[in-house]
């Protein structure tokens, strides 16, 4: 590979896709059937960037309640049907994600390393006629531990490596998050990190190297010099 910029790898909840207010109304209203409220400024501010078991975990934690392993996987099954039933109909993509993740698929191998669940991702991509441009998806359960581990991202590096070839590099390879806890993720993993502000304001978006509005804000030469630029790595 002769340009800088090798891969790109995507989260998928407001990155790609303007589904984190479905996501918490979806929350809402399973956890409204324990009893158990939770606000949009909570979500937010402490959840966001966990996967369904880890986000019911901090939050049975925060709260002190008991919660089984059994309750959890319930709780889990419950807030997927009420999501299913939001996710039906509706345009859920940010304005010009959809074209930059075509624009990037002709350029570079491109994935996502995601904390929702697969049969969600694949559902949103497929109706968007994105679906065969990823070479693959990192989703919830495909590693022991979700985002702010490494580990999706260095699952998705280790598959796009099988992929394209033992070339590819990590430090050449970009993520583009929308949390704190996916950036923490990925720069752990040795990616590049470019944050969007699509869930929270810039100065929330520690470990950034570059950050943009949205996908529709990027272009594959940006990308191409953050990769060429050594200064901005820790």
């Amino acid at each position: 590979m002769n340009s800088a910029l090798q891969a790109i790898v995507f989260d998928f909840d407001g990155v790609i896709a303007d589904s984190e207010p479905l996501h918490l109304k979806a929350y809402q209203q399973a956890l409204a059937e324990e009893g158990i409220a939770l606000t949009r400024e909570e979500y937010f501010e402490r959840y966001l960037g966990y996967d369904d078991v880890g986000m019911l975990e901090a939050l049975a934690r925060d709260r002190r309640i008991a919660m089984t392993g059994r309750h959890i996987t319930a709780l889990v099954a419950r807030k997927g049907e009420k999501l299913q039933a939001l996710l039906n109909g509706g345009e859920l993509l940010f304005p010009g994600a959809a074209d930059f993740v075509r624009v990037a698929a002709a350029a570079v191998p491109i994935a996502i390393a995601s904390g929702a669940l697969r049969h969600e991702i694949v559902q949103i991509v497929e109706s968007a006629g994105l679906r065969g441009l990823f070479a693959t998806i990192v989703a919830s359960g495909d590693t022991p531990e979700s985002k702010p581990s490494p580990a999706p991202y260095l699952l998705a590096f280790e598959q796009m490596r099988a992929a394209v070839g033992p070339d590819l590099e990590r430090g050449r390879c970009v993520a583009i998050e929308d949390s704190v806890w996916g950036l923490e993720s990925a720069r752990a993993a040795g990616l590049r990190c470019v944050g969007v502000t699509t869930s929270y304001p810039a100065e929330q978006l520690v470990g950034a190297e570059l950050i943009v509005d949205g996908l529709g804000a990027l272009t594959i030469p940006t990308l191409e010099r953050l990769c060429t630029n050594t200064s901005s790595m820790r």
